[in-house]
């Protein structure tokens, strides 16, 4: 038994690393909303924008234990209307993280409002608070700030590619 007690201590950190690498996730790409005008496509009950988006790149970053949230958008402009290649009237997004969607223990947090330049980027590094204990299969949305009422929350842009650990 003193024989095991070293090399479990020694083996302790690596456990509690593998397990704090498996609470990050990663979306290697953000991607546009592409419904056709005025058609919904809704995500987790969350409404997309009324127009197609598109996105020139873009990735997102979530610690699940600790709340840390990294995103940025590039390019995230309209695809169509009087207004294409542009962001429109949209000025604000929020990063939003969905946990557990479609369930009845859904989570939906979002970051802060951050600016959405005039050729559609927008960066945002902080926290978030009030993620549950278990987030499966979570989900990122780039969404309109609540300061743009009547549009606020819809989704533009989504996570794609999704990796678990660090």
């Amino acid at each position: 038994m003193k024989k095991l007690l070293p090399l479990a201590l020694l083996l302790a950190p690596t456990v509690l690393l593998a397990a704090a690498e498996d609470s990050v996730v990663n979306w290697s790409q953000i991607v546009g909303e592409i419904m056709a005008p005025g058609v919904d496509n809704p995500v987790a009950g969350i409404s997309a924008g009324t127009t197609p988006w598109s996105t020139r790149g873009g990735h997102a970053r979530v610690n699940i234990s600790t709340g840390e949230v990294s995103f940025g958008v590039d390019g995230l402009v309209l695809n169509g209307g009087n207004a294409s290649g542009t962001p429109g009237p949209i000025t604000k997004v929020t990063g939003t993280l969905v946990c557990n969607p479609g369930t009845s223990g859904q989570k939906v947090l979002n970051t802060q409002e951050v600016t959405l330049t005039a050729q559609g980027n927008a960066d945002f590094h902080g926290e978030i608070s009030g993620i549950p204990a278990t987030c499966a299969n979570p989900l990122f949305l780039v969404r309109i700030g609540p300061s743009f009422v009547g549009a606020a929350g819809r989704w533009l842009a989504t996570g794609a590619i999704r990796t678990i650990g660090d």
